[in-house]
């Protein structure tokens, strides 16, 4: 999960969020499973948006210097 683009975090995330949708009962275990898996990718993407923030200021420090 850790070198997954966003983007691909998102799809996965609408994915488990429209598998809850489509469900008429909800399997508790596998539903437990499908929660554990969003809330490890809703981490990730929590990261990994760090780090693309962290990226921005540096460029913005490299264009407050120029």
């Amino acid at each position: 999960m850790k070198n997954e683009s966003l983007s691909e975090s998102i799809k996965k995330l609408e994915q488990i969020v429209e598998w809850f949708e489509t469900q008429e009962e909800v399997d508790v275990e596998k539903g437990l499973e499908k929660f554990k898996e969003g809330a490890a990718l809703v981490k990730s993407s929590r990261e990994r948006l760090k780090e693309i923030e962290n990226e921005f200021r540096e460029v913005e420090k490299t264009l407050d210097e120029a």
